[in-house]
């Protein structure tokens, strides 16, 4: 009896063994990204301080799509939290808030269109709010008493209350690639459209090191299939990458307050219509799993004594059928 234990146990660890060795593509991936100053060690807990965004993303079946020049569509679900702080999460006197207390908590849903091109559009969208409640004095109070960090004070003056609705479409372009097939160059664009957050951005995005084509790339969030008629290359991908971009920034609540109440808040700003920002990481993916780990640096976004803001961003996908 023993001995039937065992082999039918060894038959299942071989069968998911060769099983796994034959699954080139996966059509489904989960995982989750945080963003936190603290990630940069520089000692500071300002601005944009944190963000943890979780995940799903499933591609639709290939054999379904009429337009030849497509190459795959990727459907994704997001929520997400996102918080911002003066120059401390401790704050005494409101004399010394140089940009409001705020969060924004909120749900989406986007459409990823890759081309064969290697281009791609994407289209999301937002829904969520603005104020007390979206709990980030709460997020910051349980992560300072869990991890022992300083005590919270200040969200007293945070903005209020506004019912958040947003849409983004982002354009990104593949300009040149060496005959190596290690580097390439690619143009990025977006234009955000809502009461929460809008405004447009150019840049452009330089890629090196073991990279595939961008429709089956950890960079646009696109090594998945689902049906796929060609074979996709699925090689694992190593690589560092820049990201320079030139922003418009047309209004923005977590600064401003909400667009359409009279009552924004105790304290809020205008904002630097024109915002600088570099982003520089790497990126691993292989079969089953994506780390990307990057440094996001950007000029100074409020109309006030406030410097400029950075911060680490740290994401992990694990793909699944």
């Amino acid at each position: 009896m023993k001995k039937n234990i065992v082999l039918f146990t060894l038959f299942i660890c071989l069968s998911h063994f060769f099983s796994e060795a034959q699954t080139n593509t996966y059509k489904s991936e989960f995982g989750f990204r945080s963003e936190n100053d603290s990630y940069l060690a520089s000692g500071k807990d300002r601005y944009y301080t944190n963000g943890l965004l979780l995940t799903f993303r499933t591609a639709i079946d290939q054999s379904t799509l009429r337009n030849k020049k497509l190459n795959k569509m990727i459907l994704e679900f997001e929520v997400g939290q996102k918080i911002y702080n003066p120059q401390s999460g401790s704050i005494l006197d409101i004399v010394y808030v140089d940009r409001p207390f705020a969060g924004y908590l909120y749900a989406g849903a986007a459409l990823n269109l890759l081309y064969n091109s290697e281009n791609n559009l994407r289209l999301s969208v937002q829904s969520g709010t603005i104020g007390p409640a979206a709990l980030a004095k709460e997020a910051q109070e349980l992560m300072h008493n869990g991890f022992g960090f300083y005590e919270i004070s200040g969200w007293q003056w945070q903005v209020k209350n506004e019912l958040a609705i947003n849409a983004t479409a982002e354009y990104n372009y593949l300009i040149n690639r060496s005959s190596s097939g290690k580097l390439d160059l690619s143009a990025n664009t977006y234009i955000n459209i809502g009461n929460t957050f809008s405004g447009a951005g150019v840049g452009i995005m330089f890629r090196t090191g073991a990279i595939n084509p961008l429709y089956n790339s950890a960079s646009l969030q696109s090594r998945l299939s689902n049906n796929n008629a060609q074979k996709d290359q699925q090689n694992r991908e190593f690589f560092i990458y820049a990201k320079p971009m030139l922003n418009y920034i047309a209004y923005d609540a977590t600064i401003q307050g909400g667009l359409f109440i009279k009552d924004k808040g105790p304290v809020v700003f205008d904002i630097k219509p024109v915002v600088f920002s570099q982003q520089a990481g790497a990126i691993y993916s292989q079969k089953r799993f994506t780390a990307d780990f990057s440094i996001i640096l950007k000029t100074r976004e409020v109309e006030s004594i406030a410097k400029s803001d950075q911060f680490g961003s740290i994401a992990f996908y694990y793909k699944l059928n």
